[in-house]
């Protein structure tokens, strides 16, 4: 298990409670282990963070940007952010909202085809 903030627990459940529409869109998809067969958890404390999507056999985190991800500045913290996941062995994948709800498919095959490398591959 990966470690976290006990203090973001809380905050992780107020997140599940109110995830956007392209958070419940994807989630639809993830739940249930329809990719490969594989658990993804949403909204999951990692390290200092709360991640949009955690799957522990892929090592993989999925972002979900929304607009203002675009701002320079927060540009900066979510590279930071990305390379902190990194450094501990996760694959971090970003999408903004208007791919998974436009794009399903396509963000589905590029999940998928990285789970799926990873089972064949573990670290």
């Amino acid at each position: 298990m990966q470690p976290y903030r006990k203090d973001l627990k809380q905050f992780s459940r107020n997140l599940r409670a109110n995830m956007t529409e392209a958070e419940q869109f994807l989630w639809r998809r993830l739940r249930g282990k329809q990719i490969d067969g594989v658990q993804f958890y949403r909204q999951k404390p990692l390290l200092s963070f709360i991640v949009d999507f955690y799957c522990p056999v892929a090592q993989l985190v999925i972002e979900l940007d929304g607009g203002q991800h675009f701002d320079t500045d927060h540009e900066v913290k979510d590279r930071e952010r990305d390379a902190m996941l990194t450094a501990i062995g996760l694959r971090v994948l970003r999408f903004d909202n208007q791919q998974v709800l436009r794009e399903t498919e396509a963000v589905l095959a590029v999940i998928y085809e990285w789970v799926v490398s990873q089972k064949l591959n573990p670290p």
